[in-house]
């Protein structure tokens, strides 16, 4: 099913539906500040190991991302120093995913892995249906394939490709081709470990 959701104003109603089908063990796909990507709730196993399997990833060695609302919320599930925190508080919402040690909050799942990735992107859908759903939302992105970039930033052909896979897709505009930068806070200095969109602020 394709949902249509204006970024600049998101109805609460269109993203209560969202939170409802995340909420009942759903998978969505939805647009960030880069590339388009796969969604669920990071309490829900089975969602999880599904996009882990859509990734052709080994959920015991993939690197797994939340999208958080809010400061207070990553702090909840990842362990931040006063260098990592002041870093993300200058450069989020933007297209970064920061690596972080987790902490003793992380569901079941997660609990043997020493690291977590976290996202809040630069745009407002992603970050009202978390905030409405109340905890993280597990991310990954969907695949780039350089011969049919339309498939990624067009959100009806996502819906044509993936729409008997996931149970829902939204349209929040044409989405991008650039993924997030990804910054290694897990060491003694912030390390950017792949460059993607955005300019990190020291």
């Amino acid at each position: 099913m394709l949902l249509k959701i204006y970024d600049n104003n998101p109805n609460p109603i269109e993203i209560r539906r969202v939170v409802e089908v995340l909420r009942k063990g759903g998978i969505i796909i939805f647009p960030t500040d880069g590339v388009y990507s796969f969604g669920c709730n990071i309490f829900n196993a089975a969602g999880v190991e599904f996009i882990s399997r859509l990734k052709n990833k080994d959920l015991r060695k993939s690197e797994l991302s939340f999208v958080c609302y809010e400061m207070s919320q990553i702090s909840e599930y990842a362990k931040m120093d006063d260098v990592s925190f002041k870093l993300m508080k200058k450069n989020l919402p933007g297209p970064f995913t920061f690596l972080l040690n987790g902490s003793n909050k992380l569901p079941k799942l997660f609990k043997n892995k020493k690291t977590v990735g976290i996202r809040m992107p630069n745009n407002v859908i992603p970050l009202e249906i978390v905030r409405e759903l109340g905890n993280p939302m597990m991310t990954s992105s969907i695949f780039t394939d350089e011969k049919t970039t339309e498939y990624i930033t067009d959100p009806e052909l996502i819906e044509e490709k993936y729409g008997n896979q996931v149970d829902l897709v939204i349209d929040g505009g044409m989405g991008g081709l650039k993924h997030s930068t990804i910054v290694d806070c897990t060491g003694d200095e912030p390390e950017i470990v792949r460059n993607g969109g955005g300019e990190l602020v020291y």
